[in-house]
């Protein structure tokens, strides 16, 4: 059977979740069995997400071949078994620095360079490319980002209009689009979903499946609606409401409205009957929790919902495993200089988190919240900039190190504890440039690392430039700071522990991308379990 394609577009305004939408409808069709893969084309001219700053893209989803991707490709790993690389995020940098490179080499032979046909095909070799990844792939999900009507989508549209008229049988477009409510007339508007639809019609796509994001589920007398001015069946036309507790919940609210029945029927793929029971279960946890869990997270990104999104999926991650709800009270580090009483700011916490992060703004922050959980003996959980916190807040106040810091805030300091790469000096181009992506990692036994892992060989994605000075590591161990996890075949720091504290671990690399709701990280599993032992010994 020929591989089959589903093209999810958007429309009307940004920010509607294609990329959580796409990751729902494709655990659906892995629940029949289907084997899939997952691609998101994004429209900036950027080469990658990675030298953006969080509050322009939120996070840097980062693969095991080194890859800085979309924060989407976090929501198909949470979600899928797709597998994930290079070739699973394409944008228009990527492309067009493709295809400047290619004629200033002469592959086109001295033919005239442009969007049509030379751009929009090597969008087609992407989308054939991801399709590749893996044996056996039935079923390839292309998102595109941005919205229809952007100038700079009309590549990708273009593209995926071509590739449609090549395939016809094989490929669907499904489109997201947005249902307004106005409170003042009271009613729910479909006007803005006929226009969006229109865009698509005018560029040659006519959707075959549409979505409809709203506040609340929409009548059947709305949907049919839709379907006659957009000009697809009645029964193609789905509903989208936010949901209630869970963002875990839009699978089950769509198979409910049986879209993976329809999309079998439609790519005339022979499916297993759904078993999403276990996804089901997860869910029930989530509804009906057994107690709260309060996990503070000191960062700089913190005012942008999506910079720290693994990470905060993650400790729900650990909760749900441990059948609790995830209470998260953030921390902005620049703050936490200023308060004169760190017990009363942390008194409702039960553990806290420093997640991964750059620069100098809101690092005096970080070590006093490291500081305060070495001392009061709070669960602390340093993850990459987090454990080179961890590791400085220790040289000045344990090792007596007043001005102990990373070169990468003070390049003059006389205690280097944390300092650059060798191998990263006098590099200019910051794109690409930081060990990035999976490297194996040796855990020691006995140590809380390797009682999480149960083995003594794991692998985990890094995303960083600086490293910790091992002319310090002899001090350092003498004093109670633990190196339990070093880089295999190598002496770098993996990760670190404090000596006689309950739990106090950091990780030079992103655990965080690795967690599922289904399968929790570790790590994450196990500060959770700290923290509510924390939390209890805390009532009493």
């Amino acid at each position: 059977m020929s591989l089959k394609y589903i093209f999810i577009t958007g429309g009307v305004v940004s920010s509607l979740g294609k990329g959580l939408t796409a990751a729902s409808i494709a655990l659906l069709l892995e629940s029949r069995g289907q084997k899939i893969a997952m691609l998101k084309l994004d429209p900036y001219l950027n080469v990658d997400p990675g030298t953006m700053n969080p509050f322009q893209h939120g996070e840097v989803y980062v693969t095991d071949d080194g890859a800085e991707t979309d924060l989407d490709l976090g929501h198909y790993y949470r979600y899928t078994n797709s597998p994930l690389s290079k070739a699973s995020n394409a944008t228009s940098g990527q492309i067009y620095e493709t295809v400047i490179r290619r004629e200033r080499k002469g592959d086109y032979l001295g033919k005239t360079v442009q969007v049509i046909p030379h751009i929009t095909d090597e969008i087609k070799q992407r989308i054939i490319a991801c399709g590749k990844q893996d044996k056996d792939i039935q079923v390839v999900f292309v998102e595109i980002g941005g919205t229809v009507g952007d100038i700079e989508s009309q590549p990708f549209l273009e593209a995926i209009r071509q590739f449609r008229n090549e395939r016809r049988e094989d490929c669907i477009n499904i489109h997201l689009t947005y249902v307004p409510y106005l409170k003042a007339a009271g009613e729910v508007k479909t006007k803005p979903t006929q226009h969006s639809v229109q865009i698509l019609r005018q560029i040659g796509i006519i959707p075959d499946m549409i979505l409809c994001r709203s506040e609340h589920a929409l009548s059947q007398d709305l949907k049919d609606k839709i379907a006659l001015f957009c000009n697809v069946a009645q029964e193609a036309v789905f509903d989208e409401k936010d949901v209630e507790k869970s963002i875990y919940e839009v699978p089950i609210d769509l198979y409910r409205q049986k879209i993976d029945e329809m999309l079998c029927k439609f790519l005339h793929l022979r499916c297993e009957k759904a078993d999403i029971s276990r996804w089901e279960k997860m869910l029930q946890t989530i509804f009906h929790p057994k107690g709260v869990v309060t996990i503070g997270i000191a960062g700089k990104y913190l005012d942008h919902q999506d910079a720290y999104k693994s990470v905060f999926e993650a400790l729900h991650h650990g909760a749900i495993h441990a059948d609790m709800k995830l209470n998260i009270k953030k921390f902005e580090s620049e703050k936490i200089t200023k308060e004169e009483n760190l017990s009363k700011l942390f008194s409702e916490c039960d553990g806290i988190l420093v997640p991964g992060g750059f620069g100098e703004r809101g690092w005096e922050g970080k070590i006093l919240a490291a500081q305060y959980c070495r001392e009061h003996k709070l669960p602390y959980f340093g993850i990459c900039f987090g454990m080179q916190v961890m590791g400085v807040e220790f040289a000045r106040h344990v090792l007596s190190f007043k001005d102990a810091n990373t070169t990468e805030i003070d390049p003059r300091t006389t205690h280097p504890v944390v300092s650059l790469l060798a191998e990263q000096q006098g590099i200019e181009n910051m794109g690409g440039t930081m060990r990035l992506g999976a490297y194996s990692c040796q855990l020691k036994e006995p140590s809380k690392a390797f009682k999480a892992y149960g083995k003594k060989l794991i692998s985990e994605r890094h995303r960083h430039r600086y490293e910790f000075n091992n002319k310090y590591k002899e001090l350092f161990e003498k004093e109670g700071f633990l190196f339990t996890g070093t880089l295999e075949n190598g002496d770098l720091c993996e990760i670190a522990e404090i000596k006689d504290h309950p739990w106090m671990l950091g990780v030079q690399y992103h655990p965080e991308f690795k967690s599922k709701p289904l399968d929790p990280h570790p790590l994450f599993r196990d500060f959770i379990a700290a923290a509510i032992r924390y939390r209890d010994a805390k009532n009493g």
